[in-house]
């Protein structure tokens, strides 16, 4: 059954005609205050561990409709990347880094530094970017066919200066 506001681009609105004197831009404080209030309230209603599969997979969705409307499908690895780093630092997102990628094994490391999610934030004692890890694993299986687990292996909230994605496509 289909939830009462199910997501479609369409959602995302004509930012032209409805913002035409602020734009699309906002200040990366603003989109937190969002997320964290939103994180804050689920946790108290369901769990973190139930937080954190519903940020996962609200990545995961975000991440289809992402690669369905700004990425152009290629079947080149390179070609790929490239397409992705552009949009996410034209965005304002992050910054993309493949530090290794073994598609044969169906493996690969990324990082993105500066983060919209995380970077600046104080340190703690475990890693916030669950909604990313959703986002990544979305993209990786648009791109190849294969669906992936993706998990944050370091964090600025964890003392590091980027964010460390380790992917694994799921064998079936």
């Amino acid at each position: 059954m289909a939830g009462k506001y199910e997501f479609s681009w369409e959602l995302l609105g004509d930012i032209g005609v409805g913002r035409p004197n602020l734009g699309n831009t906002t200040r990366v404080e603003v989109y937190r205050l969002m997320q964290f209030t939103f994180r804050d309230i689920i946790e108290k209603h369901v769990g973190v561990e139930e937080t954190d599969q519903i940020f996962y997979e609200a990545g995961q969705l975000a991440g289809n409709a992402f690669y369905q409307h700004m990425i152009t499908k290629t079947y080149d690895l390179n070609h790929f990347v490239s397409q992705l780093k552009t949009v996410l630092k034209d965005l304002g997102m992050g910054i993309l880094r493949v530090e290794e990628a073994d598609m044969e094994k169906g493996e690969l490391i990324l990082t993105v530094s500066e983060d919209l999610d995380c970077s600046g934030l104080p340190e703690d004692s475990y890693e916030i970017c669950t909604y990313d890890e959703g986002f990544i694993s979305a993209l990786l299986e648009n791109f190849s066919g294969k669906p992936f687990v993706v998990k944050e292996i370091d964090c600025w909230c964890t003392g590091d200066r980027t964010c460390r994605f380790h992917a694994k496509a799921i064998e079936q």
